[in-house]
């Protein structure tokens, strides 16, 4: 009776059974995978939202790639960190995830395929099947610091590729793209007449960037689409409002504009409240964002300070974003690690097979719970694989 986009088995992990028996018994959990912005202590304007109550937003009046001032104040955004881009060239949509959606959309038919990095956050198997789209996964090296294993790219390339996905900063690995990998993918999309699609929605927080890096933002020699919103920008993931920035060759950016917008039509998705309210929240959001990144900076350095007396453990440092990646002795499975440091120390953490690591044993844990709560639970994640070693 129900589509095979969706899984035919729906029953949860053992690591989320044991997290909610956990919680079912009254146990208090350090959340070290938390990264909801609202959830950890931080101070939003006591009138950040009285935008959204704008008179004009009783009025409908629709446009499909999203309402001029509001692309306009994201065009401004940009020009913030010396970017110059139109506000012609910007799509609204209600999140990033929705944004991915239109995007194979437009550039796919049924079983076509598009390439996602590993490791990286697990959300793209699902937005790939949802649209009947094949994800083919291409691997990030580490090496002192994350680039593309070009052979894998290469060898994950069919004639049903439409469209090669980058995340930068990357989630888990916190990793920036490189600047000659960028010259290198440009190369790659240009000659085989395929769209790179980049998600920057983390570009705000820079931690400790390595070499030379580069965004796609703006990008004129291959039809390149680059992502962004609020949810991390401001902090504000309830808002939803997110957006698609359009460039490449002339022709072929203004046909991949005018086929956005057909799509666009069928869903009007935005609402009008938050587009009206757009130029606001993003100005607004440089107070939360500082916030952020002081948070991000001060649960990094003590990171650093625990990891430092554990020899066996080693941080794969982030360039920028929210997380973390800790390579620990590989004693057990990551499963089992997990499983352990949640019913013996009440820590979530997340293992790396979530994000695809191809070996073991690697953590994820995100930058953003408070302060005293990441020290404690980072010293039981710590003290719990030196039990175990």
């Amino acid at each position: 009776m129900f589509s095979t986009r969706l899984p035919a088995a729906l029953a949860p992990n053992a690591i989320t059974r044991a997290r909610a028996s956990l919680r079912a018994r009254g146990i208090t959990l350090i959340d070290l995978t938390e990264t909801n912005p609202t959830a950890v202590g931080f101070t939003y304007p006591a009138d950040l939202l009285a935008s959204l109550a704008a008179a004009d937003a009783l009025r409908y009046a629709p446009d499909p790639l999203g309402i001029a001032s509001a692309r306009e104040a994201v065009a401004r955004e940009y020009a913030r960190s010396g970017s110059t881009i139109s506000a012609d060239h910007v799509m609204l949509t209600a999140s990033t995830s929705e944004a991915y959606a239109l995007l194979f959309k437009l550039l796919c038919n049924p079983d076509d395929e598009v390439l996602v990095p590993q490791p990286s956050y697990p959300l793209f198997e699902s937005l790939t099947t949802l649209e009947a789209v094949r994800a083919r996964p291409y691997r990030l090296d580490s090496h002192g610091y994350w680039s593309i294993d070009r052979q894998s790219l290469i060898a994950a390339m069919t004639d049903r590729t439409r469209a090669i996905l980058i995340v930068s900063p990357n989630n888990p690995t916190g990793s920036l793209l490189r600047r000659d990998d960028l010259e290198w993918l440009v190369e790659v999309a240009a000659d085989r007449r395929i769209a790179l699609i980049s998600d920057e929605v983390f570009a705000d927080y820079r931690l400790r960037p390595m070499g030379f890096s580069s965004s796609c933002l703006g990008e004129p020699r291959a039809l390149t689409f680059t992502l962004g919103g609020l949810s991390k920008s401001a902090g504000l993931p309830q808002v939803k409002l997110g957006w698609v920035v359009v460039s490449g060759p002339k022709d072929l950016a203004e046909e991949a504009l005018e086929r956005l917008a057909i799509i666009g039509d069928a869903y009007l998705s935005v609402s009008t409240p938050v587009q009206l309210a757009a130029p606001a929240l993003i100005a607004s959001g440089a107070a939360v964002r500082s916030q952020i990144q002081a948070r991000l900076e001060t649960n990094l350095a003590c990171l650093d300070r625990l990891v430092a007396a554990h020899p066996s453990v080693s941080l794969l440092a982030p360039e920028g974003g929210w997380s973390v990646v800790l390579r620990v002795p590989a004693t057990e499975s990551e499963e089992s690690l997990v499983l352990r440091l949640l019913n013996e120390s009440h820590v979530v953490v997340h293992p790396g097979f979530f994000f695809d690591f191809d070996s073991e044993a690697y953590l994820v844990a995100s930058l953003l719970p408070k302060p005293d709560e990441f020290e404690t639970g980072i010293g039981k994640v710590l003290a719990a694989v030196t039990t175990s070693n």
